[in-house]
């Protein structure tokens, strides 16, 4: 992206499952990636660092809140891995041109149920319905470019195109 473009906010998105149909309305939050650490302390160094371990990552988890039960939200409660994609559309301004254009975002996960609220029941009123999954794999793509990839069994931590376990596969003989 050029200096002179400015990603200002997420238009709008949806949220589609493995069959590409669409789920619900709803309003997701994005797993986050927190590296597993080790202290490291002793003999060279000055006190304790808490190292990470490459490419490798606590639990992660995505939540949906519904507005309604539907029943593609439903199908997520099955006691097995589901695909999810949330495609969207980021707002950029180019500054240099003086006008607006998009860009694409894709974010895939797949993810086993943890949680799911069917919610209340409250005349003229949203449900507010929710699922939590436990994420073991992660793909974020913007526009055409894919910025990063984890597949927590399958051994893959890409980022900006560099995988950082290529090695790792390689020295387990899994590569």
């Amino acid at each position: 992206m050029s200096a002179n473009q400015v990603p200002e906010r997420l238009i709008n998105f949806r949220v589609y499952n493995e069959d590409n149909a669409l789920v619900g309305v709803a309003d997701v939050q994005l797993p986050a990636l927190e590296a597993m650490t080790e202290t490291v302390k002793g003999a060279g160094i000055a006190g304790e660092i808490d190292s990470p371990t490459i490419g490798h990552y606590g639990s992660m988890t995505v939540s949906i809140n519904f507005r309604t039960v539907t029943a593609a939200m439903v199908s997520l409660a099955a006691p097995k891995a589901h695909y999810l994609a949330f495609q969207g559309s980021i707002q950029v301004y180019d500054s240099a041109e003086g006008k607006y254009t998009t860009k694409a975002l894709k974010v895939a996960v797949k993810a086993t149920p943890k949680k799911t609220e069917f919610g209340k029941m409250d005349v003229g009123a949203a449900q507010e319905s929710s699922w939590e999954g436990e994420v073991s794999y992660l793909k974020i793509t913007l526009a055409d470019d894919e910025v990063l990839e984890l597949d927590k069994f399958n051994f893959i931590c890409k980022i900006d195109g560099e995988d950082y376990l290529e090695t790792l596969r390689s020295d387990m003989g899994i590569s």
